[in-house]
């Protein structure tokens, strides 16, 4: 499927028009889909609309325009809270269809929420696909998402084309719950490899060694990782306009050890990865891009982290 087919769908509805949200539902809008959106800020219901959608003043107004809803929300909680609500009125009233009824999380959530909403959906005859994404902010707007899925075969299917239409894959990894335990997994790695990359850095800036020099040695001989190879000169630019933040990969790395807790997974790089996080948000850094995690370990190490642009000879 290219970007300019439109899948055929039913009324959509949104819920969430946060970095993610806003992205996504502005690609459904230009495909010409009939979207309803609904969101705490007005502001941004405001821009969905002006771009052709119709507004909601509640979940439940989504749900009674809809037939199938993406719900992009911060926080587990909140996605229950919102299930809760949609399930309420999208089976009220006669012209209910229960089997036409899906909602599509978003949401990096806890597995275990997202199987125990599922199966409250499933009692009422309604169907839950959860697919936390990758890509962040960018990708969302530039159909570059990843989304990691978990569902019945059957639900997944039938929203797929959507999917394909918005993102660049679609890994359909199981049952209900599995898709954020790959999403999990997914930020586990992408975290932990750009703190090691900064904690590694701190120490040889304590050291006096030149930092473009040891990135481009790492490159060389083998100890590289994605953040090295595409991302680590971004640690020159501090204070971006934050799209995913410190707040929010705490968050995620606090669901990766209750997920580890719940069936006796040790997950000891995952609670220290927890723990940095947790020092930056008492830094005050909580609001800030995932990218000012550079200056977390600053402070940690009471260093400057300074990496000289690739055409600059070293200093002496």
């Amino acid at each position: 499927m290219t970007q300019r087919e439109v899948p055929e769908a039913p009324r959509l509805g949104f819920v969430g028009l946060g970095h993610i949200g806003s992205g996504v539902c502005a690609n459904l809008l230009a495909d010409g889909h009939d979207v309803t959106v609904f969101d705490l800020d007005a502001a941004r219901v405001d821009a969905m609309v002006s771009a052709g959608a119709h507004a909601a003043g509640s979940v439940a107004e989504v749900a009674a325009a809809a037939a199938w809803t993406f719900v992009s929300v911060p926080s587990p909680e909140d996605m229950e809270s919102v299930a809760e609500e949609w399930l309420e009125a999208a089976l009220a009233g006669d012209d209910a269809v229960p089997g036409d009824r899906v909602l599509v999380d978003l949401t990096t959530n806890a597995p275990s929420m997202v199987r125990a909403v599922g199966g409250r959906l499933a009692d009422a005859g309604a169907s839950l696909v959860e697919a936390p994404v990758t890509g962040g902010a960018p990708g969302a707007r530039n159909r570059m998402l990843v989304f990691i899925v978990g569902g019945d075969d059957a639900s997944v299917e039938r929203v797929r084309p959507l999917l394909d239409s918005l993102g660049r894959a679609v890994c359909h990894l199981g049952p209900l719950g599995s898709g954020n335990i790959g999403k999990l997994f997914n930020s586990l790695m992408a975290f932990t490899t750009m703190w090691v990359t900064l904690e590694g850095l701190a120490l040889a800036a304590k050291q006096d060694v030149d930092l473009r020099a040891l990135v481009d040695m790492v490159r060389t001989s083998g100890g590289a990782t994605p953040y090295v190879d595409r991302r680590v000169d971004e640690i020159s630019q501090r204070g971006r306009a934050p799209e995913f933040t410190l707040d929010l990969a705490a968050k995620d790395a606090g669901l990766m050890l209750d997920a580890g807790r719940q069936v006796g997974a040790p997950m000891p790089v995952a609670s220290a990865l927890h723990q940095m996080l947790t020092f930056a948000r008492a830094q005050g850094l909580g609001g800030h891009d995932i990218s000012d995690l550079v200056e977390v370990a600053e402070r940690a190490a009471q260093v400057e982290l300074v990496l000289r642009p690739p055409d600059v000879p070293p200093a002496g």
